[in-house]
């Protein structure tokens, strides 16, 4: 194999059910959904408890992925404490990324293909942000954070949790899915 980049697509992650498969399936399991049933599990669960804490989760994860990587492209170094662009210019799956590819016009969405992924080049981050931006993914991206976020309350609305434990799970559902770092 040279040192030819590879072309953008699901070969690079950017396929856009591919990042929905790793949000749901990775990301989402991981960090929302098992932890939650894990500590039901010790915790003596009862029965339907695990499936709850499953639709609640899957949406709620997918959410969290979602800020995130609208985060990882334009957060502030500081306040995230990872460096801004990294996903980009590593030619990682991202979410964001996948919806900018799917509305951008395909002159832009071509571009942003080719700043996309090693080797970093200079000016490529700030120039495919701006594409980004451009192609009205940050607000598709807010528009589906809170369509997830919405599904993952609306469980929790007709569980039969207490009221603690749902309080603190909205809790969890705001401080996932409405952070800056």
């Amino acid at each position: 194999m040279g040192a030819e980049r590879p072309t953008a697509g699901p070969q690079r992650g950017l396929d856009p059910a591919r990042v929905a498969r790793i949000a749901r399936y990775k990301t989402a399991g991981y960090t929302v959904v098992r932890p939650l049933q894990l500590g039901a599990l010790l915790a003596g669960t009862r029965p339907g408890l695990l499936e709850t804490y499953a639709a609640f989760g899957h949406p709620l994860g997918e959410a969290f992925q979602l800020r995130d990587d609208i985060l990882g492209v334009f957060g502030d170094p500081a306040v995230t404490g990872k460096p801004a662009g990294e996903d980009l210019r590593d030619g990682r799956a991202n979410g964001l990324l996948a919806l900018a590819l799917r509305h951008a016009r395909p002159t832009a969405a071509a571009r942003l293909r080719d700043l996309v992924g090693p080797p970093a080049r200079p000016g490529a981050v700030e120039e495919a942000r701006e594409l980004i931006a451009a192609s009205g993914a940050p607000a598709a991206a807010e528009e589906r954070i809170a369509a997830r976020t919405a599904q993952a309350l609306a469980v929790l609305e007709r569980s039969d949790l207490d009221g603690t434990t749902r309080g603190a799970l909205v809790e969890l559902a705001t401080a996932a899915t409405a952070r800056t770092h």
